[in-house]
């Protein structure tokens, strides 16, 4: 289950994501609640978090692109600098009552930009850490990290908001950067892969050749539209929580971390259930019952009439939810060409950029007809979705089989 952490840069570099990622799930909480407690509005949370994906969609590729081309630790390590600052600064303004919502706006600017190019070059650098012998397994548990963190974030965050204050929650954001950026030390250098043009190619050029290589390749096509359906209505879901415990269910802010913190508990048992699986090739048909099981649970955790029978189909969802999106993750890792790993990342992270913007409509639905009722439609229109593309999707029925092909190919290369 653990064969990679034999390795000790991968060891540095998953303390490294666990940090980074914890901060960065556990800030699109904080500054919804942070926006929410400003001023009142549904839409707040909208245009809070439009003002991170936006960027984030349009930089996505560029970022892959300087990932496949530029050394990657030192790549994140700068990137991470920037972050961190970033983070500071809010808190700072915080701290000094010196914040106005413009603030939270140009820093999710700020963050939409750099992120992508972070989490391109940490994802890529789980292959040059432990080489194709271990990377199923490293990627399984990279993944898992990732949505451990997806729900472990926001449930720290959530409780720090409850029972210290927002401040509190920044300041745990800046540590966790700061420190994730010294685990990186940990990990050596290493040239990126050779390719066939140098570096005097222009960058657009290798956005380009990355968008063709993933347009040429239906498996890859297949996981990135595959990984955007659960993630479309989670995060979303995720950052409109506060709407059911303030509006819905009357709990305020401890029922907040209450959900937070149970959500955790399924988001671990989901991704470390994926971990224990290990090198298991066979992840379709799991992927697709998961993701069935998290569309039905969610509508029944929005159809509950209170907090409390909400919370075993929060984490069933919340677990289902996790295992699915690390197991399509995992595979799509597998299948990808290392030369083009930052750059088909970039994309992955540039779909998941849109399921921030699920908020908008969402948002809106919710000032109209009730969080609940929104929540509960979509769960269903989603589940509708999920299936009729694994009907009609004959590379995402076969990936199981593409996924034994790249790794027979890959092991004989090195």
């Amino acid at each position: 289950m653990f064969s990679a952490l034999q390795n000790r840069q991968f060891c540095w570099l998953l303390a490294s994501n666990f940090l980074f990622f914890l901060a960065m799930h556990g800030q699109m909480l904080t500054r919804s609640v942070l926006a929410w407690n400003m001023t009142g509005d549904e839409m707040a949370l909208a245009s809070i978090n439009a003002a991170y994906a936006l960027p984030m969609i349009l930089f996505a590729l560029i970022g892959g692109a300087l990932t496949d081309r530029f050394e990657r630790r030192s790549l994140t390590q700068y990137g991470q600098w920037v972050l961190t600052i970033n983070e500071c600064t809010i808190w700072l303004l915080l701290l000094t009552d010196q914040l106005a919502f413009w603030h939270l706006i140009a820093a999710g600017v700020i963050g939409g930009i750099v992120n992508p190019m972070v989490m391109a070059a940490r994802t890529s650098l789980v292959f040059n850490t432990v080489g194709a012998a271990r990377l199923g397994n490293a990627t399984a548990l990279s993944a898992s990290i990732v949505n451990v963190t997806r729900v472990v974030g926001p449930m720290i965050m959530g409780a720090l908001v409850a029972s210290v204050s927002v401040s509190a929650a920044y300041l745990c954001a800046v540590i966790c950067f700061a420190l994730c950026l010294f685990c990186l030390f940990g990990v050596d250098k290493k040239p990126p892969a050779p390719k066939t043009q140098d570096n005097s190619t222009a960058l657009l050029a290798d956005v380009k050749a990355g968008l063709i290589y993933v347009k040429n390749s239906r498996p890859i096509l297949a996981c990135l539209v595959f990984g955007f359906l659960p993630a479309s209505l989670s995060i979303p879901v995720q950052n409109m929580l506060i709407l059911f415990t303030d509006t819905v269910w009357n709990v305020g802010e401890s029922g907040l971390g209450m959900l937070m913190a149970v959500a955790g508990v399924g988001g671990i048992a989901g991704s470390f259930w994926v971990a224990k699986r290990g090198e298991n090739n066979r992840r379709v048909k799991p992927m697709i019952v998961t993701a069935v099981a998290f569309t039905i649970f969610q509508l029944f955790f929005s159809a509950s009439p209170n907090i409390y029978l909400a919370i075993v189909p929060f984490i069933i969802a919340n677990a289902c939810a996790s295992a699915c999106m690390t197991l399509n993750n995992t595979a799509l890792q597998l299948i990808v060409d290392d030369e083009q790993r930052g750059r088909v990342s970039s994309v992955m992270m540039m779909t998941y950029g849109f399921t921030p913007l699920g908020v908008l409509p969402l948002a809106w639905m919710a000032k109209q007809f009730g969080v609940n009722w929104v929540v509960s439609l979509a769960s269903f229109g989603l589940c509708l979705v999920i299936l009729f593309f694994y009907k009609r999707s004959n590379s995402l029925r076969l990936l199981d089989n593409t996924v034994a092909q790249t790794l027979h190919k890959t092991n004989s290369k090195y």
